[in-house]
Parts: C-alpha cells; sequence; structure tokens
C-alpha cells in the first residue's frame, strides 16, 4: 500500500483511532481522513493533528460526508456503540452507520476494508452490544467488499476513556475502590497499540476475508489489573471487595442519574461471564510483537505525550 493513499477511517477519534492516527503518522501515512460524530473527541484529534482532515458527521444518515470515501484506496471501520441503555442507539450506531458506509464504499470502489470487531461476538453474553457487532460483522462478509475483520478483546491504552482509563482516573480521586465479589474475574485485555499495529499489517498485506480473533496475549484476573494500575498511577485508594448483588444496585442506581454511564449493568454481567477467548499467536502471523501487560500498563498511564489527553464519553 502507498503511504501517500487516501485512507479513511470511521468513527476514528475514539481509542482505537486516536491511537491509530498517531502510528499511522509515525509510518508515514499522510492521507488520513477521519469521520466521527462526537464533536468533542474530533476536536481532541484536530488539536493534536491538524495535518488530518476531520469530518464531523453521523454515518448512520446521509451527507456529504460519503463523499470523502472518493478515491480512498482503504477504510477502517471503528464505529461503534459500546455502552448505553438506549437500544435504539445499538442499532444505529454500529448496524445502520456500517450499512451507510458499505454502500458508499461500494459506491465510490474502495477496494480494501479493516473492520474493528470484538471479541463478544465469540462470548456467551447476549446483550444489545453483542448482537449488533454480530451483525456488523454479517454485512461486512457480505458485503463482497475485500476485507479483514478483526475480534479484540478488552483494550486499554492512550485515549481510554471508557475502561481502564476511566477506572485509574476514578481510582486517583476516590479514598475506596470497590471491587464486585471476589474480583476473580480472568481478563485477557490487550494493548490498543499493539492491536493498531495489527491494523496497519493489515492495510499493508491485504489478506482478503480473512477473520481473526486478536487476545490478549496475558491472562490476568481483573483485581489484579486493577492493582497494576494503582501501582502505575500512584493511586492511595484503597481496593474493597463488596458483594456482587450490592455493586449491581449501585450501578443501577447511577444509571437514573446519568444518560450515558461509563460502567453498566450489562457491562458487569459481561465483566463476570466466565469467557476464555481464543488466543491466536498473532504476534507470529502480522509480525508484531506483544507488549508485556505490566510495560503496556505503564507506557499508558506514566509520562508520555497523550498521558493526560482525556475524551469524553
Amino acid at each position: 500500500m502507498e503511504l501517500n493513499a487516501r485512507t479513511v477511517l470511521c468513527g476514528g477519534a475514539g481509542l482505537v483511532g486516536q491511537n491509530l492516527v498517531v502510528l499511522l503518522k509515525a509510518q508515514g501515512f499522510s492521507r488520513l481522513i477521519v469521520v466521527d460524530k462526537h464533536a468533542a473527541n474530533l476536536a481532541v484529534l484536530r488539536r493534536l493533528h491538524p495535518d488530518v482532515e476531520a469530518i464531523f458527521a453521523d454515518m448512520a444518515g446521509p451527507g456529504a460526508w460519503e463523499e470523502c470515501l472518493a478515491g480512498a484506496t482503504a477504510v477502517v471501520m471503528l464505529q461503534a456503540q459500546i455502552g448505553g441503555e438506549k437500544p435504539e442507539e445499538f442499532q444505529r450506531n454500529n448496524v445502520e452507520s456500517t450499512q451507510r458506509a458499505l454502500a458508499a464504499c461500494k459506491r465510490y470502489g474502495v477496494a480494501y476494508v479493516v473492520h474493528t470487531s470484538s471479541s463478544v461476538v465469540n462470548s456467551r453474553v447476549r446483550d444489545r452490544y453483542t448482537e449488533s457487532k454480530r451483525e456488523q460483522e454479517r454485512l461486512i462478509a457480505a458485503s463482497g467488499i475485500p476485507h479483514c475483520i478483526l475480534r479484540p478483546t478488552l483494550m486499554f491504552g492512550w485515549f481510554d476513556r471508557k475502561h481502564l482509563g476511566w477506572l485509574a482516573r476514578f481510582m486517583q480521586r476516590v479514598p475506596v475502590f470497590p471491587i464486585p465479589g471476589t474480583g476473580r474475574y480472568m481478563r485477557q485485555p490487550l494493548y490498543v497499540l499493539d492491536f493498531c499495529r495489527i491494523i496497519v499489517a493489515c492495510l499493508t498485506r491485504r489478506e482478503s476475508h480473512a477473520v481473526y480473533n486478536i487476545t490478549g496475549r496475558e491472562r490476568i484476573d481483573y483485581i489484579d489489573i486493577i492493582r497494576e494500575v494503582k501501582h502505575a498511577t500512584g493511586a492511595k485508594a484503597a481496593i474493597v471487595r463488596i458483594p456482587y448483588s450490592v455493586f449491581w444496585t449501585l450501578l443501577k442506581v447511577y444509571a437514573y442519574f446519568d444518560r450515558d454511564p461509563p460502567f453498566t449493568v450489562s457491562q458487569l454481567e459481561a465483566l463476570v461471564t466466565p469467557d476464555q477467548f481464543e488466543l491466536i499467536p498473532w504476534w507470529d502471523v502480522f509480525g508484531v510483537p506483544a507488549t508485556p501487560f505490566a510495560d503496556a500498563i505503564r507506557e499508558t498511564f506514566g509520562p508520555g505525550p497523550y498521558r493526560d489527553v482525556v475524551l469524553e464519553f
């Protein structure tokens, strides 16, 4: 792939997109276009990268944004509704936006798509997010456009506004950090920069009609993740286990006062679901070394150019 080729990142102002822009620019990609409907996060991207074309648009609806796909050689689809309580938001932001983006890709002859799906499609969990991500995959597979589908597990890194990033900031503001139940819920967290390096490899290799489960290389319990974050940030909060039922009730009550809560009952239920995802040797498949978890946490929360950049929900 030519580095000056036109590359479009749909939903590119979130966690993966912000990191991917940093990495693509470092790799020499010079014609990047980001489409996103989150005005505040898009403003952050414009401030950090004034040389990147940033388009404010709701991809679930028609608009001039579709024209940015004209002449594009590749599209990375990152748009996703992850949390929330309204079913229509998952349908609109995950399914309808994908339908419209694929239609525009076909209209303008886009040759390749990298789609960021989720490991939840292989999960036992049944919720609105999971079902909408499965539908996204079906749409990509049926489009006829050469593509690669990547299914990452829970990601963390710079610009993380919803997961470990939010937990780290919360931990530094409170004297007590609650853990639901025992906290012994095995996770396979994935460093977002490792994932972005895989996306770059996909754009370069152009492997067609492929699907990969991209799982964090290390298995680590939720409570140990929190302890590692506490150590890296220097937070003073005491880590305290509380009964699952109490934690569930507190989230339910909180949702009445916050329209878009950072952590929902559905996400809590997903957290405690005993899933173990397939681990393929992606470090060999894509030639991307896996960053050790402890090192990735230090890179995320230690001194660095983007440590203090916080996106909105």
